[in-house]
């Protein structure tokens, strides 16, 4: 019985999740509400804040899908041969394929990462998660003899982070137009970083 239970819980707050997405995409974040959230979703609007407080909340938990999701993913498709590029690329390949496989809400994504409406403290507990996964990849080559002994895993982690935001943003401003262009320039930007560009 707690199992259905549990299973019913599980669909609810996919259905609110989904729901809001597609609003977001449709309707812009700002003109969306909660009772547009509930009937989209075909359920109360009581029910809607019984799952998640406010909007913030409902964003924040399609991110956390889809971080956990990517890091699933990853975890399932690597054989534990892969050298430190090919982990990144794969990762952040992961994320890219989620994020705008809705392009609209993928674009209200990346204009809220890159500039947020607010100082948002839930949203800030929840970036760390994102360098955490990285700072992973990076310890386990450093171990490997793949970097430095010395370098900073945090700002290793702002660093391709951030070219992974460029290479979104380029893909949204109609620089590349399919996702392997977005792979390829992922592997020079990345490997750029990694080798270094002094002769």
């Amino acid at each position: 019985m707690a199992g259905l239970r549990e299973k019913k819980k599980a669909e609810t707050r996919t259905a609110i999740t989904e729901a809001a997405v597609r609003l977001f995409a449709e309707k812009g974040y700002e003109k969306t509400s909660i009772e547009d959230i509930a009937r989209a979703a075909g359920i109360g609007k009581a029910t809607v804040y019984g799952y998640f407080p406010a909007k913030d909340d409902i964003f924040l938990a399609y991110c956390d899908d889809e971080l956990e999701e990517s890091f699933a993913r990853l975890q399932a498709e690597e054989g534990g041969e892969e050298t430190l590029l090919e982990q990144l690329i794969n990762f952040f390949m992961i994320k890219f394929t989620f994020i705008t496989k809705n392009r609209e809400f993928g674009r209200q994504l990346l204009r809220e990462m890159v500039f947020p409406r607010q100082v948002n403290e839930k949203a800030k507990e929840h970036d760390p998660r994102y360098f955490d996964i990285l700072e992973e990849f990076f310890q386990a080559a450093q171990q490997r003899g793949e970097i430095a002994a010395d370098q900073n895993m945090f700002y290793l982690s702002v660093h391709f982070f951030s070219l992974y935001l460029g290479a979104l943003a380029g893909w949204y401003a109609g620089y590349v137009h399919s996702h392997q262009e977005v792979e390829d320039g992922l592997r020079i930007l990345f490997t750029q970083a990694l080798e270094g560009i002094a002769r």
